[in-house]
């Protein structure tokens, strides 16, 4: 089972056999709920979770309770680079923003397996500066852009993590994701609705024109795409 669930993730999929051979019996399968919290701000990190067909939101939480969004990952990446890059911790929150598949792996067997200083420490190295990449353009994205363009991001990063056209979320988890009030995120919805780009009803997003939200969005989800593309070229298809 293990082994069949680790091929739908795309960075588990790329490691060398002995590595994979390594981590086989240790990786865990797991559910993933919406909304489901996989680590808090400054708690230490237990385990690094790969998602399959889950979609995770990392989000930075302020003091009053608000949050936004800075990077969401799903079956090319892992959540929890803190733990092999020597933090422990982070000050973000990582939360189900889609439902699905995931397996995660114990804090000492990845570390054990980066201090190896192989093939594992430098694919995961690679993913991180792509994380970072697409955390920078979140927050240019966040002050430079619109809240329709920001969306249009945010739904094709999530399509592109995704099986399908269809995401399922909460109206409140999209306004967390990006900081904003349930209004606004109504507003720009039934903005891209109007358009034919989407089918928006509560809880439901379908998308219909994925090639229109490329030309209606700004050139943040292009920057992040190549990045990826470039960075880990035999794994990732976003």
């Amino acid at each position: 089972m293990q082994t069949t669930l680790a091929t739908r993730n795309k960075l588990l999929l790329s490691l060398p056999a002995p590595e994979m051979q390594r981590w086989e019996s240790l990786l865990e399968p797991v559910e993933l709920s919406l909304g489901q919290v996989l680590y808090e701000s400054g708690r230490t990190l237990s385990h690094v979770y790969f998602p399959t067909t889950a979609i995770v939101s990392l989000l930075y939480v302020l003091e009053n309770g608000g949050s936004a969004e800075i990077a969401v990952v799903g079956n090319e990446g892992v959540v929890g680079i803190a733990l092999f890059m020597g933090g422990e911790s982070t000050p973000s929150r990582a939360v189900v923003q889609s439902r699905g598949t995931g397996l995660r792996l114990r804090a000492k067997a990845v570390k054990d397996e980066f201090s190896r200083a192989g093939p594992v420490m430098h694919v995961l190295l690679r993913y991180t500066q792509a994380l970072i990449t697409q955390m920078a353009q979140t927050a240019v994205c966040n002050r430079h852009h619109s809240l329709d363009q920001q969306l249009c991001r945010w739904l094709l990063l999530s399509l592109d993590r995704l099986d399908g056209p269809e995401l399922i979320m909460t109206q409140e988890l999209i306004a967390n994701m990006l900081g904003v009030r349930r209004e606004g995120v109504t507003e720009a919805a039934l903005k891209l609705q109007s358009a034919g780009l989407i089918r928006y009803a509560r809880g439901h997003i379908t998308v219909l024109d994925r090639v229109g939200l490329e030309k209606r969005t700004c050139e943040c989800y292009a920057v992040v795409k190549r990045e990826y593309d470039r960075l880990l070229p035999n794994q990732l298809a976003v």
